[in-house]
């Protein structure tokens, strides 16, 4: 049996296929969006109302079906209200336009908070001045962020040096660093009860490991008894770290290719075509 790709790549087909790309893209993106935020919890409520809904419907529970579909009903303007932290977070990026593009003024950002946190780690390490610095990747890290004190600056080496120095109102806890600015200081972060930590290692690096145990952050570690510094990463340590090896591991996770890049969906709309054209 032959396959008719002329049939196949139709103006209609590539019209339904892309309909569905971009739907499960913005799928994608909505559930990066709410990771590690207590929105989590509450989409996994809709999920067990619309399932509730689902059997009482199909086995003939009246009562119960009628009920759920006033839940859902009233449910739309329950969830504009609850999720609303993360639709404004989300149409801010959709304004800046770092849902399709990340340009080369976003990288000199990432440049200069590099910078600045390669400054202040290189004084503290030398003075052996504890600190535990989180950075904010794909995963949403709101729920931590609510315990700290707000600050919203730019980062740069002297405000995180001042902010750890010991006995200060802000030393103890985390810095958590969001889109590119010190969002907050004296965060808490989750401890991990893992038995492979170290016994000689302390609270900031079983923070650093436990909130690497739950989002994909990645958080520095300098050590106050050693000087010693340590990245954590999708539950990996990565100790005794030098500067050369943590500036590779900060530019290979921050930076991207300088060279513009081209709207997501615009390339999948050339390759149909390309495709469509050669068939």
């Amino acid at each position: 049996m032959s396959i008719n790709w002329n049939d196949l790549l139709n103006w209609g087909n590539i019209v339904n296929l892309l309909d569905i790309f971009v739907v499960w893209y913005f799928i994608y993106k909505l559930i990066m969006l709410v990771r590690g935020t207590k929105a989590v919890q509450l989409l996994k409520g809709i999920v067990v109302i619309v399932v509730i809904k689902l059997i009482s419907w199909g086995i003939g529970l009246r009562t119960v079906s009628f009920i759920m579909d006033q839940v859902i009903n009233w449910g739309v303007i329950a969830t504009v209200i609850i999720f609303q932290p993360e639709i404004r977070r989300g149409l801010e990026h959709l304004g800046r336009g770092s849902i399709f593009v990340r340009n080369r003024s976003q990288n000199e950002q990432e440049k200069r908070m590099i910078a600045g946190l390669d400054k202040a780690i290189q004084y503290m390490s030398k003075r052996r001045i504890g600190a535990l610095m989180t950075l904010q990747l794909n995963t949403g890290l709101e729920d931590y962020i609510e315990t700290g004190i707000t600050l919203d600056a730019d980062v740069t080496g002297e405000l995180l040096i001042n902010i750890f120095i010991p006995n200060t109102p802000l030393h103890d806890g985390a810095v958590i660093i969001q889109n590119g600015r010190i969002a907050v200081a004296a965060a808490y972060l989750p401890l991990s009860d893992s038995n492979l930590i170290p016994k000689e290692l302390g609270t900031r690096h079983r923070a650093a490991v436990g909130i690497s145990e739950v989002t994909d952050a990645l958080t520095i570690v300098v050590s106050e008894e050693t000087g010693g510094v340590m990245i954590t990463q999708n539950s990996e340590m990565m100790r005794d770290l030098s500067q050369e090896d943590y500036l590779k591991i900060l530019r290979r996770e921050l930076l991207k290719p300088e060279q513009p890049q081209r709207n997501v969906v615009q390339e999948f709309i050339d390759a149909v075509i390309k495709g469509g054209i050669k068939k």
